[in-house]
């Protein structure tokens, strides 16, 4: 049910009151509610506070860092209910068998006007390398290397996909795999020295605040178009938010902006902080997102409204 779509007042208020009695019956089943995770800044951030705010609803949460293959699968299954981390087109071939057998439902877009593809630092940049198609020109400058994170990620494939066609004159290049610390860390050991790197980068996220980079062009083959242009979705457990509607609704309105998910992950590299007071922080300055995110949820129990329990909880 959706609250939003009534035009009158009189017709908001009677559905309001019903769905809060909807909310208060949902199944015992709906009381305990599984996460999924990858290990990636943004999607951890995102999930670790969406954990924080249904725990103070008096929700018994559980959060499980995998693969996103993995992640997929554990939704599919029912293992776990809610992932917050596809990306989509990047990770259509992935996510696409879930969908068509029904198996997992696409909820909402936590995150618009994201990218996702091949990044170098500025110096490599102007040195010109601006496209996919100049990276073997300069192949021995790189080493023949692409780093990329963890095993299993949609990025590393579309990386290695592009090694095992020989796209670009890449078929005798490696990918590097590590993780996203790791790949990093790499990174940003090479910029002082101006050395050579080719790294799977990706907006929002503190690197491209912390590291002086640019993306390529040429590669809408592997990472679509406008340099990996990307929207970031929620998704859940086919039939979950219908069967679970304080926790969908509240999934429903769960949206960052490229802007807001920057922020709260440079709390984290730059300033050392958790994924979630990283999150919290971002909440400290800016407690509207607490309005936009709980407007109509309630208590696990459908007594009490949500929106006031976290701003006393985080003593705003």
């Amino acid at each position: 049910m959706n609250i939003r779509t009534m035009s009158t007042a009189a017709g908001a208020a009677l559905l309001s009151l019903t769905g809060m009695t909807a909310m208060a019956s949902e199944p015992e089943s709906c009381q305990s509610v599984g996460l999924a995770n990858v290990n990636w800044t943004g999607v951890t951030i995102k999930s670790e506070v969406m954990q924080y705010l249904l725990d103070t609803l008096g929700y018994e949460t559980e959060l499980t860092t995998a693969s996103v293959p993995i992640a997929f699968q554990s939704v599919a299954d029912g293992q776990r209910d809610i992932f917050l981390g596809l990306w989509l087109p990047t990770q259509e071939s992935m996510i696409r068998p879930y969908l068509d057998d029904d198996e997992i439902e696409r909820v909402t877009a936590n995150l618009e006007g994201a990218k996702y593809t091949l990044a170098v630092p500025e110096y490599v940049w102007q040195a010109g390398v601006r496209d996919f198609a100049d990276l073997d020109e300069y192949s021995d400058e790189f080493d023949s290397r692409i780093y990329g994170i963890e095993a299993g990620n949609d990025g590393n494939a579309a990386i290695q996909a592009m090694i095992d066609d020989g796209a670009f004159s890449l078929d005798d290049w490696q990918l590097m795999e590590s993780s996203e610390a790791g790949m990093l860390t790499q990174v940003q050991r090479s910029v002082p020295r101006e050395e050579w790197v080719v790294f799977l980068g990706w907006a929002p996220h503190p690197m491209n605040i912390n590291i002086d980079m640019r993306y390529l062009t040429g590669g809408d083959d592997y990472f679509g178009p406008n340099q990996g242009g990307a929207t970031v979705y929620t998704v859940a457990t086919e039939g979950y938010t219908e069967r679970c509607t304080n926790v969908g609704r509240l999934l429903d309105q769960y949206a960052y902006s490229v802007e807001e998910q920057s922020q709260a992950g440079g709390y984290v590299i730059n300033d050392d902080m958790t994924p979630l007071e990283a999150g919290q922080a971002l909440i400290e300055e800016q407690p509207a997102l607490l309005s936009r995110w709980l407007d109509g949820v309630t208590m696990a129990d459908g007594d009490g409204n949500a929106l006031t329990a976290v701003r006393n909880d985080l003593g705003l």
